[in-house]
């Protein structure tokens, strides 16, 4: 991460040193592991406070650290060619909010609050794209936002850099003609269950692992319920997590 983060500011007037960056990285991770309070992080782990962790994590959200960080770590599973884009699976999941911004009355929760992940992986459940939505928002228009969210990813070689999968997976939620016109603008095969004619014996054969994928981020116990008020802190803790999960599949396939 070190390359990715900004310069210091300076401090002509002197006072206290500031945390460094590694001790507020380890207090931001033990946050979203353990979903613990801010204020409660454990005086062992000399994390310094939990203000001062929170405003780190805010601060690298506004200057694009962590986005720049997954896209990074797409690079480097792309380079050892361990990116399967043959076929791309999309779905989205439903989390309770308690409160904040870009959040909606989940109609699958009797209407309570909550905020929508709309998830893209390649063909091994690698995170490719993400998009945060309020709960009420319908899956089907996201599509084309989460696909334009996968970055590009070159390997330093000749030629444009590689940007979009091959097939795209989809359960009937995404069945519309414009949805299948927007996959071939941009060059993808659309695979989208038809309402009516796919059998439900055969709807998880491909698309399982974008479930698998869901089921790894809610592992981190701060994005199985959002307390967040504001949408910019719960972005990043979904965008670390995602790419904490490109680095196991690093360690995995690499």
């Amino acid at each position: 991460m070190a390359p990715l983060l900004p310069a210091a500011k300076p401090r002509p007037q002197g006072g206290r040193s500031p945390l460094e960056n590694r001790v507020a990285l380890t207090g931001i991770l033990f946050v979203l592991r353990t979903s613990i309070p801010w204020e409660w992080l454990p005086v062992e782990m000399k994390c310094g406070s939990g203000v001062s962790c929170w405003r780190r994590l805010r601060d690298w959200q506004e200057a694009g650290v962590w986005a720049r960080l997954h896209q990074v770590l797409l690079k480097r599973l792309h380079a050892a060619g361990e990116i399967d884009r043959t076929r791309a699976s999309l779905d989205s999941a439903s989390v309770p909010a308690k409160r904040g911004s870009a959040t909606g009355p989940n109609p699958t929760d009797r209407g309570k609050p909550g905020t929508k992940r709309h998830l893209v992986t390649d063909a091994r459940g690698t995170p490719l794209g993400l998009l945060l939505t309020g709960a009420n928002r319908p899956d089907s228009p996201q599509m084309a936002p989460t696909l334009d969210a996968i970055p590009p990813l070159s390997t330093g070689r000749r030629g444009r850099p590689r940007h979009r999968p091959d097939k795209l997976h989809a359960d009937k939620a995404y069945d519309a003609k414009i949805r299948r016109q927007e996959c071939r603008a941009r060059g993808i095969v659309p695979r989208i269950a038809r309402k009516g004619v796919e059998s439900s014996e055969k709807l998880g054969r491909h698309r399982w692992v974008v479930e698998r994928t869901h089921t790894w981020f809610n592992r981190f116990r701060r994005l199985r319920v959002r307390y967040e008020r504001r949408h910019d802190i719960y972005e990043a803790f979904t965008t670390i997590a995602a790419s904490l999960i490109t680095l196991n599949q690093i360690r995995r396939f690499c």
